[in-house]
């Protein structure tokens, strides 16, 4: 198998499950936000982990979205001090 080859092979089995990515709507209805306010996170480099298909697709992962959300997650205010 040629070099080629065996690096797409590798690509096809890292890719992640079509019923993985969600988009914009979807990730903002986890998130319970709006779709801007998930645009404006992005515009800043703020917000979740996506990924850009294309010129204009973006998708989330659900695990980037679960990993945003317990990031965020503090047991209480005095940990932010």
């Amino acid at each position: 198998m040629a070099d080629r080859e065996r690096a797409q092979a590798q690509e096809v089995k890292e890719a992640p499950e079509l019923g993985e990515l969600l988009d914009e709507r979807q990730a903002a209805a986890i998130l319970n936000t709006g779709v801007q306010t998930l645009r404006n996170w992005r515009w800043n480099g703020t917000g979740p982990v996506y990924c850009k298909i294309g010129a204009r697709m973006v998708r989330y992962r659900r695990a980037d979205l679960a990993r945003f959300i317990n990031d965020g997650a503090s047991v209480a205010t005095a940990e932010q001090a």
